[in-house]
């Protein structure tokens, strides 16, 4: 029967309609991702791997794996297959490796039943904490009579089951599984009209990947509404993916209000985007300009900061991407329920509330810490705890004054001047001379608070103007901005600053190349960094210093610790003059004139240059003798019952151990130190943590979102290192410390950045939550700024704060050639005890060494050694030991002993360093501290003779309070340090080369 009319039609629709169906790409059938729960050896096999079933019949299996890999080249990487039984296959064979998938060919030696196919194998090598991974390369290890079996036209006859991952860290599913190539056209083509595609995103699932779009957005499609339900006053963060289809120069976001049902508001000003607007670290505002390459992804991260008064109820507002004149809305619908969050949420970490702590402000202001005192001003002078400033009327010191001890002890009444004549700039002619006359303003306070004076003053010539901006801190910190402004073309033989210091306040100094110790009678010194972080020096005595720093107003901070090559100094536009600058320094009888030149330049009208520079007036405050004779430090983690038993008093948890296990990131295991530092205070000891900025684990919740603000918080790098690392960050990072036994990977910080308001918002968090009593600073990557945050969170509410600095010597290739005392003076003022460190020669360096880069004390501070365990003999007579149980050949617990026994708590102690030491030796390379108490004296005796000698104690009885008639002089046997010896003050006391002695005097 032929069909009529209508049914032809009916039967057309239909043809149609299935063409239509078929004609639509269908999505790829989602291959199961699951967690291998560590169950191979990843260092063998690597972190990765593809279930499948062989269900044929020859000894030829082929599987087709659709592994959609976001690593380049994947063709280049080896394949291993193994059996069920974890046997290796030698016959394999691959075809067609690329990103989107893979065939390979084995032998299924054991029959049909599961194999294992692993497909990114890497090798380890170099450093074990400084990794250079490797990917193994394809190997052809198959027998050429069983690759002749395989088929041109052979089917799969493998089912590809689950991909799995190591463990579920190691995992790439869902934000690491590419899209196809013909996925990501078809998404493109369909939209055009449109310079840009946004992908909102939750914040759980982190977006990861730049160069591809994820599997997980071709299954969604293009959405316009993101969904979300938040706790009241919870931080909720989400992300716009952007994906850019033209480079887009400008990416903003901005933001409705949300609005209720009810007409309730969470306000658009509670909203923001991480990625363009902030607080920087100083507290001024932050702003970025987020470009986008064509074809490259952008996670804009989000959040909006639910206020906790916030009604319930469902609540709608936009979200609005705009770029280069362009916009995309996204609808946001968040659901806030009648639960009120505790602590904001920031407890819930892995859940992006602490990415509010970026633009934190906590502990901003500039308010007086312990011990210092609030500044005092009186017409041009400034007074602070134990120092004066005096300032002429064209803002520049014209005296500097201390008033500390010889001893370091007590603040006197004598002032130290530091300076022989006021500081000052000289603009030289072709002929040499001073070649401007200056009219100046005066001083100009702009303000004066306890801990922070500011003033300005303007001095004006024929042909420049200066303009001088300063300030001065709490702690003796002087900042100053010094504007050059050219009012007609001029030309200068040389533009210099003169620092002319008192011979009495310039014995020692430190940095630019000159090691810490005794001051040269000359010397010279050129800009180069390149290859050396020289900017500036610190010159003085025990008890009187200046240190300088020069720069201009592009400075920013280099990397230390291993990392300066890889972010150098600045060359400052006018200290450094295209290379014609430098320094030198000559002294005279009456003065010591440090001469900052700057070398010929011409100005043409209206010219602008800036020679800033810092001050730092030493000592910061008397040493604490007290404090290191009380804080005995136990530097491992350790049942606590253990520690007690030692003596120690302070336990320092370094990371790589489970109450702290990694770098940097001490939130995860948060419940298991809180319960160890809790028994610790119960037994009487504190705890401090392992917590720095320079690096940050990989484990660490935020390491995308940080990742998405460019090189504001990583380092731009070369990318390496742990396999992890390079598989899912992928490149442009610095690979930094590694771990081994728990693979926590770091990667650099970039310097000063928001990272460290998050940072002062964790320390305090831990303060309050956990009950840290302070922090071991491993070298240090954050300015001062941060340092009093810091301080400021760790004393807060009685909280001790205390902040113990090692530095291994900074004086090497990749750390730039400074000196680690000179590198961190600006942090001495909030620190308490130092641990220089790794690599400080005890042996061969002389006592001004010790004294300058290693003891701490011209600076307030107290120190003790690492290398080699120290030296017991020297160490002691700057009041050092080494600390438990670091060095396996050196036990301070006889020292400690001693120190308990002889009662060395309220004693004065008098360096040999000082006139008025009452005990010397007749060789000045023998030399005696003293440690003085009413009826008894601790003398510490230490050589640095070249051989062994014999000495004779000059000892001034009256000063020591001890009739020397009814004397006596012994040496208790301390263990590994010396016997147990009587002497007379008439006697010459054996001294063994490097070695010394503890007497004690009754």
């Amino acid at each position: 029967m032929k069909p009529n009319l209508k049914n032809r039609q009916i039967l057309i629709r239909i043809l149609i309609m299935c063409l239509c169906i078929f004609s639509i790409p269908l999505a790829a059938q989602q291959i199961k991702y699951t967690d291998g729960n560590d169950s191979w050896n990843p260092n063998l096999l690597g972190n990765h791997r593809v279930v499948v079933e062989f269900t044929g019949k020859d000894n030829v299996a082929k599987t087709t794996i659709e592994w959609r890999r976001r690593d380049e080249k994947p063709e280049l990487k080896r394949i291993i297959v193994q059996d069920a039984s974890g046997k290796e296959i030698q016959n394999i064979k691959t075809a067609d490796i690329n990103r989107e998938k893979g065939t390979i060919y084995f032998e299924p030696v054991s029959g049909k039943g599961t194999y294992y196919v692993y497909y990114m194998p890497y090798i380890d090598e170099g450093d074990a904490n400084y990794l250079k991974g490797n990917y193994a390369k394809p190997e052809d290890k198959a027998d050429a009579q069983w690759l002749a079996k395989i088929k041109a036209n052979l089917a799969d006859n493998c089912t590809v089951k689950e991909i799995q991952s190591v463990n579920a860290f190691n995992s790439f599913y869902p934000m690491d599984v590419i899209a196809t190539a013909a996925e990501t056209n078809d998404i493109v083509a369909k939209n055009s009209g449109s310079s840009f595609l946004v992908f909102p995103e939750d914040r759980l699932y982190s977006i990861r990947m730049r160069n591809d779009l994820p599997q997980r957005w071709i299954q969604k499609g293009v959405q316009s509404t993101f969904a979300d339900t938040a706790l009241k006053g919870e931080y909720l963060a989400f992300q716009l993916g952007v994906y850019a289809l033209q480079d887009l120069a400008n990416v903003k976001v901005t933001f409705s209000n949300l609005i209720s049902s009810n007409g309730a508001i969470i306000e658009a000003k509670d909203i923001s985007c991480i990625n363009t607007d902030g607080i920087r670290y100083d507290g001024s505002p932050f702003t970025a300009n987020v470009s986008v390459s064509k074809g490259k992804v952008q996670a804009m991260w989000c959040g909006i900061d639910v206020p906790q008064t916030t009604a319930a109820g469902n609540y709608t507002g936009k979200a609005t991407v705009i770029a280069d004149g362009k916009s995309t809305v996204i609808t946001l619908q968040i659901k806030v329920t009648d639960e009120v969050t505790k602590n904001e949420g920031i407890d819930s970490p892995e859940k992006m509330t602490r990415l509010k702590w970026l633009n934190s402000t906590l502990a901003q202001e500039n308010t007086v810490i312990a011990p210092y005192t609030p500044l005092v001003v009186k017409d041009s002078e400034i007074s602070l705890l134990g120092r004066k400033l005096v300032l002429g009327s064209n803002g520049f010191p014209s005296q500097i004054q201390t008033y500390f001890m010889p001893e370091m002890t007590s603040v006197g009444t004598k002032a130290n001047d530091i300076l022989s004549a006021p500081l000052a700039f000289h603009f030289l002619d072709a002929s040499g001379k001073e070649s401007l006359q200056w009219k100046n303003t005066g001083i100009k306070f702009l303000k004066k608070e306890a801990g922070t004076v500011s003033w300005e003053s303007v001095s004006t010539s024929q042909s420049v103007q200066m303009d001088v901006n300063a300030s001065i801190e709490f702690d003796g910190f002087l900042h100053y901005t010094v504007k050059i402004t050219a009012l007609e073309d001029v030309t200068f033989n040389d533009i210099n600053f003169q620092l002319p210091i008192q011979p009495t306040s310039a014995k020692y100094m430190m940095g630019l190349g000159q090691k810490g110790g005794d001051r040269p009678a000359t010397f010279d010194w050129k800009w180069d960094v390149a290859h050396k972080n020289q900017d500036g020096a610190w010159i003085g005595n025990v008890n009187s210093g200046l240190q300088f720093s020069l720069r201009d107003e592009k400075y920013s901070r280099p990397l230390n610790t291993n990392f300066y090559l890889q972010k150098p100094l600045l060359l400052p536009t006018s200290w450094g003059n295209e290379n014609k600058g430098g320094i030198t320094i000559a002294s005279n009888p009456k003065s010591v004139l440090v001469n900052a030149y700057s070398g010929a330049r011409s100005m043409k009208k209206g010219d602008v240059l800036y020679y800033n520079f810092n001050l730092l007036i030493t000592p910061f405050h008397k040493i604490d003798t007290d404090f290191q004779w009380d804080t005995k430090f136990y530097h491992k983690y350790s049942p606590i019952d253990t520690i007690a038993k030692t003596g120690a008093t302070v336990i320092n948890i370094h990371h790589a151990n489970a109450i702290n296990p990694y770098i940097n990131y001490p939130f995860i295991e948060f419940k298991k130190m809180k319960s160890y530092i809790d028994e610790a205070h119960e037994k009487g000891l504190k705890v401090k943590i392992y917590n720095t900025v320079r690096e940050v684990s990989n484990k660490a919740y935020e390491t995308f979102a940080l990742r998405s603000l460019g090189h504001e918080i990583y380092s731009p790098g070369k990318g390496g290192g742990f396999s992890w690392l390079q598989e899912h960050v992928g490149d442009d990072y610095i690979a930094a410390w590694f771990v081994p036994e728990i693979k926590d990977a770091a990667i650099v910080n970039s310097g000063m950045n928001r990272w460290h308001n998050y940072y002062v918002e964790g320390m305090n968090w831990l303060t309050q939550n956990v009950g840290i009593d302070g922090i071991y600073l491993d070298d240090v990557a954050f300015d001062r700024i941060t340092m009093k945050r810091v301080k400021r969170v760790l004393t807060k509410d009685g909280h001790p704060g205390i902040i113990d600095l090692h530095s291994a010597n900074q004086y090497n290739k990749s750390d730039g050639f400074n000196n680690s005392a000179n590198l961190y003076m600006e942090h001495f003022p909030y620190i308490n005890k130092l641990w220089f460190g790794e690599y400080f020669d005890y042996e061969k360096n002389q006592p001004d060494f010790f004294l300058t880069e290693v003891s701490g004390i011209p600076f307030g501070l107290m120190g003790e050694m690492l290398q080699d365990g120290g030296n017991p003999w020297r160490g002691m007579v700057f009041g050092m030991t080494n600390r438990m149980p670091w060095s396996h050949n050196a036990d301070p617990r006889p020292i400690w002993k001693l120190w308990d026994t002889f009662g060395i708590k309220g004693c004065e102690m008098i360096g040999y360093w000082s006139e008025n030491c009452p005990v010397k030796t007749n060789n000045d390379k023998v030399l005696a501290t003293v440690y003085k108490k009413n009826g008894s004296t601790l003398i510490s005796i230490a050589s640095w003779a070249d051989t062994d000698v014999k000495v004779k104690l000059t000892i001034d009885w009256k000063k020591l309070g001890i009739n020397p008639a009814k004397a006596t002089i012994t040496a208790p046997e301390v263990a590994n340090f010396q016997p147990a010896q009587t002497f007379t003050a008439k006697d010459e006391l054996p001294v063994t080369k490097g070695k010394g002695w503890l007497l004690i005097v009754k």
